[in-house]
């Protein structure tokens, strides 16, 4: 009889971060570096599109498909994509510094204005505490240890009509008696959906003795990116501690649609809520960490997510979010018990989650809109989150309006040769000699360069074109005295930092093709503005009395540079404010406030979605904005009037 023979097994070793695992021969690198945490950018979630997830061969061999993202450089020097290549031997390798996911960077310019926060609301978390002293029962007094602590709560806190979770029942009597009648109450109290509709709050945990000064909340923003949680004190109102780490999932993809085709493959969806889930758990423990706060005294989680990271988390098949007529499993979602996903918190802790208006524009974006109180005030105003998926919502206390705009990967640094997403070492900070061509550069945190994050590509691209370097077609002007302009694989090119001034030991340069990713991404957000603008009769862009700007991304916004790529409304400076993270920010204000949490849920229902797809307006603005800033000079006059200045001087 034929014996079935155990499969070969092949040693594969990562460095630097010195993780040695087994594989089997024809098996994929970046699924062997994926499961075996190994912290690698992988951009376009492994379709080989972007280049992001380079390894360098060190021992052994590899079979592997070679795409335009290596140069001959790369590839004769050893320099694989993982995504590519198939293990055939026992093998070493390393991943350069522009692949590794370091820790992210939180240390962004906060430019908070304080008019951009909700107000006028009533300080009253939905997770409140109460602590009673019941006087023992008697034959005199009989009744059931439940109807006790109602009507101790009624008499010592003032609480009524209130509902109680069956798990609180299964304990109550011991709990009771652990510590002679004397214990704290925990109520739980959903959103309204109407203004008469009456609160009803449910206890969800009775402890033994008082806890009551020990109330904590978690409020967490889901990005695809990174995850962003606080941990907040109830009793005080305040953030105790903040914490930041990249999205586990950013290893399958660096944007949705990456993820959505991941979770169809066998055994995806688990991976992807598996990932995300371990990184709340990562963060909540550094959380706890800081603040010195036991696990047990987190009582409640608020969190805001796109409709795709929300889904997922949720454990819901995201499919149809991206197939026609795109419709996204539900726009409310109950309650959970954040233990039942996986979140390592205690029982019975509720996770909310905020409200989708449509498939691509989520809770993040409702989130935001509630923490900078768009919805409370008669302002006509353009908010904007820009990533990958830039969401657009414009209106007032009114009505608003809201679309999202595909904008491609560039501004977190996908489809960019040298893009990296924002961490040290990434050019922020780009600056030019009219006169000798000659680049200035800063990067995050001071670091030697390592690639160009969005917020540096932008400053670049502006910088080029004011200086002359490049054409409002964002082409290269090859007559010029520098050294700096010269062919490349991908036509010209401009080099930012020779090879010795960096850290991956290679020129760090911005191509033409890179220029043209940057115009598509800028032109879909812009002709996002101009398609909504006109769904509701506005003129875009001079009629916004004020433009909010969202998102980790948009706090490091040069506003000047971006307008002159036409990125944003050619308007006064002073109508542009940041708020940061908005997402976080609404997701704490609700913890604080059962009336946000009920506005939360109006917000969502009176936007009314503009699908931009097929839309033959976007469409025709997009076509429109391909240029640098745009092809209608009449959009951006301030802009124009400084390139001609520009040009003048050079001339002179």
């Amino acid at each position: 009889m034929a014996r079935n023979l155990p499969e070969k097994r092949l040693r594969v070793h990562f460095e630097p971060d010195n993780i040695d695992t087994f594989a089997i021969p024809g098996e994929n690198l970046l699924d062997i570096a994926r499961r075996s945490g190994v912290r690698i950018y992988a951009s376009c979630g492994g379709q080989g599109t972007c280049g992001t997830c380079k390894m360098v061969m060190e021992k052994g061999e590899v079979a592997t498909t070679r795409t335009q993202r290596l140069s001959d450089e790369e590839f004769n020097k050893g320099i694989r994509q993982a995504c590519q290549s198939k293990v055939l031997t026992d093998l070493s390798v390393s991943i350069p510094v522009e692949s590794r996911l370091e820790k992210a960077v939180l240390a962004h310019e906060r430019k908070v204005a304080a008019q951009t926060v909700a107000t006028g609301w009533q300080y009253k978390p939905p997770l409140s505490k109460c602590y009673v002293e019941l006087p023992p029962p008697t034959l005199d007094d009989q009744i059931s240890d439940l109807s006790r602590l109602l009507r101790g709560l009624k008499q010592q806190c003032h609480l009524s009509n209130i509902a109680v979770d069956f798990s609180v029942v299964k304990n109550l009597a011991s709990t009771l008696r652990q510590k002679d009648w004397k214990v704290t109450s925990t109520t739980l109290t959903k959103a309204v959906k109407t203004k008469d509709e009456r609160r009803r709050p449910t206890i969800i945990k009775v402890e033994p003795g008082n806890t009551s000064q020990k109330h904590y909340s978690l409020a967490f923003d889901i990005g695809t990116t990174t995850v962003c949680g606080q941990l907040l004190d109830l009793n005080r109102g305040t953030v105790s501690a903040e914490s930041l780490m990249y999205n586990g999932q950013i290893k399958y993809g660096a944007d949705v649609i990456s993820r959505i085709n991941h979770s169809q493959k066998p055994g995806g969806l688990k991976e992807l809520h598996t990932a995300v889930v371990t990184t709340i758990n990562q963060v909540i423990d550094e959380l706890l960490h800081q603040s010195g706060v036991n696990i047990r005294h987190i009582g409640h989680l608020m969190l805001a997510g796109n409709t795709t990271m929300t889904e997922i988390l949720l454990g819901l098949n995201p499919q149809y979010l991206r197939l026609t007529p795109y419709t996204p499993v539900a726009n409310f979602f109950p309650p959970v018990e954040a233990r039942s996903l996986g979140i390592k918190v205690s029982k019975p802790v509720y996770l909310f989650t905020f409200p989708d208006v449509s498939s691509w524009v989520g809770g993040d974006i409702v989130s935001g809109v509630i923490g900078c109180g768009m919805h409370q005030r008669k302002t006509l105003t353009l908010f904007i989150d820009i990533g990958t998926n830039g969401e657009i919502v414009i209106g007032n206390s009114d009505w608003m309006v809201t679309a999202s705009c595909s904008a491609g990967p560039a501004f977190e640094g996908g489809g960019i040769r040298h893009g990296i997403i924002a961490t040290e070492g990434a050019i922020q900070d780009f600056t030019i000699d009219a006169q000798t061509y000659e680049p200035k550069v800063g990067t995050i945190r001071g670091a030697k360069p390592r690639g160009i994050c969005g917020s540096g590509l932008i400053n670049t691209v502006a910088e080029l074109l004011e200086a002359g370097v490049i054409g409002q077609n964002g082409k290269f002007n090859r007559d010029l005295a520098t050294k700096r302009v010269r062919p490349g694989e991908d036509g010209y090119e401009y080099v930012i930092a020779w090879a010795p001034e960096t850290q991956i030991g290679r020129d760090i340069a911005l191509t033409e093709i890179d220029i043209e990713n940057m115009m598509r991404a800028k032109a879909a957000m812009y002709a996002g503005y101009q398609t909504l603008s006109k769904s509701v009769g506005i003129s875009c862009c001079a009629d916004f009395e004020q433009v909010i700007i969202a998102g980790a991304f948009g706090s490091s916004l040069n506003i000047e540079k971006s307008i002159t790529i036409g990125l944003l409304p050619d308007i006064p400076k002073e109508r542009f404010t940041f708020i940061g993270n908005g997402s976080l920010m609404g997701a704490r204000l609700t913890s604080f406030s059962t009336d946000l949490l009920d506005d939360a849920r109006r917000v969502a229902q009176m936007m009314t979605n503009v699908e931009l797809s097929g839309n033959v307006d976007f469409m025709n603005n997009f076509i429109a904005s391909l240029f640098l800033p745009h092809t209608n000079a009449n959009e951006f006059p301030s802009v124009m009037k400084k390139l001609r200045e520009g040009k003048q001087r050079i001339t002179i």
